[in-house]
């Protein structure tokens, strides 16, 4: 009951800074907000079954508090240079736009990111991949440099896809995958915010649906995916279909955020950032079928459909189906609701 209690303040003060930076006035409000943020999600990342957790969350920590007293720093200089009226507004925003690539995990600023994800366990991951992203983008959103942005799209497509191939671990792949996609929501940032916010929805969908699968039966590494998935046709379908939705591939639901962008790219004549990026994401696909291995394999137990799942695990089963169908769905429902529109 305690641990629930303490979780759920944290969880809730997480929130707080979150929407305190989206909805400030202020640069100093927004500082405040991160900081809340930030020390509400260290005590969610530390726990007592995972030994690498207090060396994640102290990584974790040092990143963010550099990025963080960088902030101040140029906002400081901001109100400096505002009254001594000097003209160094490209200067601080280049800084702000540097401490919140930072922040969120952006290429080339991505050092800590695998490496604080291989210590987390996957409900914390989740929560880094996405709810963490939150207020350092709508921050980004407010002082977008064209060029910076493009530089941090190429390099986020770059080392997003090339960093993967050779990891074993699920927890870097999903960082390395974290990586690729904040690529294609800066081109989304380039847009608008509704675009941006539309391609995040869909993100954390998907992102969801997959770590819940693997939450549910505990794997960590590619090669535990041949034992779970050896027996149990479901699961290799549903593996099949989420990660092709979450690398973007149609007829799945992920294809619709990157289609709104690459529709958006194509109308203003960006096709070599265009081609760059659907390249190096094709990239990405490589190591998705890497974990989808084991469910292209088929050998004579999975001949008949084998279904043992325990009275704990059916719920989980009734979720992963739901989350299944809309991934397969997804797509087709949405382009129905837009014809009966």
């Amino acid at each position: 009951m305690l641990k629930n209690s303490y979780k759920f303040l944290f969880i809730n003060s997480m929130v707080l800074g979150t929407v305190i930076t989206v909805s400030a006035t202020s640069w100093l409000s927004m500082w405040m907000g991160l900081e809340i943020n930030l020390l509400s999600f260290i005590p969610l990342m530390m726990s007592s079954k995972n030994l690498f957790s207090s060396e994640s969350s102290l990584k974790y920590f040092l990143t963010q508090a550099l990025a963080s007293s960088i902030f101040l720093f140029s906002i400081i200089l901001l109100y400096l240079f505002l009254n001594l009226k000097m003209n160094m507004m490209n200067f601080n925003f280049m800084l702000i736009s540097s401490t919140m690539l930072l922040k969120s995990g952006a290429a080339p600023f991505h050092f800590w990111f695998p490496s604080v994800m291989e210590g987390l366990n996957w409900q914390s991951s989740f929560l880094l991949m996405t709810w963490q992203k939150i207020a350092p983008l709508m921050v980004l959103s407010y002082v977008i440099n064209m060029n910076l942005l493009i530089f941090i799209i190429f390099f986020s497509m770059i080392f997003g896809s090339l960093g993967g191939i050779n990891q074993t671990s699920l927890r870097k792949l999903m960082a390395f995958s974290s990586i690729n996609h904040l690529g294609w929501m800066m081109s989304s940032l380039i847009s608008s915010e509704m675009m941006w916010l539309t391609y995040f929805l869909f993100y954390s969908f998907l992102n969801l649906s997959i770590i819940f699968m693997f939450n549910s039966f505990k794997l960590f590494n590619i090669n535990q995916t041949f034992k779970i998935f050896n027996s149990n046709k479901f699961m290799n379908i549903a593996m099949f279909i989420l990660l092709l939705s979450l690398g973007g591939l149609p007829p799945f639901l992920g294809f619709f955020p990157k289609w709104m962008i690459i529709e958006f790219m194509v109308t203003n004549n960006m096709f070599f950032l265009l081609l760059f990026m659907i390249v190096f994401t094709l990239v990405t696909l490589y190591f998705y079928l890497r974990i989808m291995y084991a469910s292209l394999l088929l050998n004579h137990s999975m001949m008949n459909w084998n279904f043992k799942f325990s009275d704990n695990n059916k719920l989980n089963f009734k979720i992963l189906t739901i989350l299944t169908f809309m991934s397969l769905m997804g797509l087709m429902m949405i382009n129905w609701f837009y014809m009966f529109i």
